[in-house]
């Protein structure tokens, strides 16, 4: 819009009087010829006025609103747990053996542990510019250093011996390192959302958990084979973007549902049948036929908590983006 601009004041005839033009907004403020005093101008105050209004919103409203956001999802997450284990879990087993109760707890100490580092390691990152770079480099370059470093180091998690500590332990931290490399971008997302996503998550994975622990023996380790027959169909409706062309909508849209909600179904599902698996291997190595590893077990749970993640946090990025 253009703006018209006038003197302020008209010069004295005694004082001739030189200003430059100022342009008339709602912000300028008229003088008076005569100029005031030095106190009666410290006493002005003016406030610039607005063209929009903003309703004033009391803390306690915002206050209220978060601890009713909380009490929901703490009721959402308890509500599914309890569903969950009503259809899944009728039948508990016996209470757990102390040798597969320590191997277990040692298991989610890997993990905590794991999941920690990775978190770490991704606000270093972030904050440090890293993730930005990796933002603007060679897409393809990165995920495939990032594929070949986190299969790599995996391998290396699995297959080394226990009790080649050093190299088992340098192994795991490379895991880590190349899992958060990953997950970095996806702090330029809403900490609020992500925090969301973290909660669920852990309430999804811990409840999965914990039934599978109370169920009967090998109840769900049939489900093994079932399951990797969806990893292969979710994985590659992951890669359907890069075959199909961008006019079929209607596939894309169906292949872009299967990987998140079909993705959601069966690492859950991984979830039940590795912590079935955690409790074979510490049956096995009770009796000497293995050695305990609990790291290497601590590698399956993690990498389908970082898939549940991932899934939670495109859900909530697509629900908030139908909001606005």
């Amino acid at each position: 819009m253009q703006s018209f601009t006038r003197p302020l004041v008209r010069p004295l005839a005694r004082a001739p009087l030189r200003l430059a033009a100022q342009p008339c907004t709602t912000r300028t403020l008229y003088l008076h010829a005569k100029p005031l005093p030095t106190k009666s101008l410290n006493r002005l105050h003016w406030r610039p006025q607005s063209s929009l209004a903003f309703p004033s919103v009391p803390p306690q409203a915002y206050s209220r609103e978060w601890w009713t956001r909380i009490a929901s999802t703490v009721g959402v997450v308890a509500a599914g747990t309890v569903g969950i284990n009503y259809f899944l879990n009728r039948e508990t087993r016996e209470a757990l053996r102390p040798y597969e109760k320590e191997y277990l707890h040692s298991s989610f100490r890997y993990l905590g542990l794991g999941l920690g580092a990775v978190t770490a390691i991704s606000i270093a990152m972030h904050k440090n510019g890293v993730t930005t770079r990796l933002m603007r480099a060679n897409p393809w370059l990165v995920m495939g250093v990032s594929a070949v470093g986190g299969i790599g180091s995996m391998l290396g998690v699995l297959y080394t011996d226990p009790d080649n500590k050093v190299q088992k332990t340098l192994c795991f931290a490379g895991f880590q390192a190349f899992q958060a490399l990953t997950l970095s971008p996806l702090l330029f997302l809403n900490p609020v959302l992500l925090a969301r996503a973290g909660l669920y998550t852990a309430g999804v994975v811990g409840s999965l958990s914990w039934i599978g622990a109370t169920a009967q023996s090998e109840q769900f380790l049939y489900i093994g084979g079932p399951l990797m027959a969806g990893l292969v169909v979710v994985a590659l409706s992951s890669l359907a973007p890069l075959v199909l062309p961008v006019t079929a909508v209607g596939t894309l849209a169906l292949t872009q549902s299967l990987s998140l909600y079909g993705g959601l179904a069966v690492f859950s599902g991984f979830t039940l049948y590795d912590t079935q698996k955690i409790l074979a291997h510490a049956r096995a190595a009770e009796r000497g036929l293995i050695k305990p590893d609990p790291m290497r077990e601590s590698v399956s749970l993690e990498l389908d908590f970082i898939n549940i993640f991932v899934r939670m946090v495109q859900i909530l990025a697509m629900q908030q983006g139908r909001r606005k």
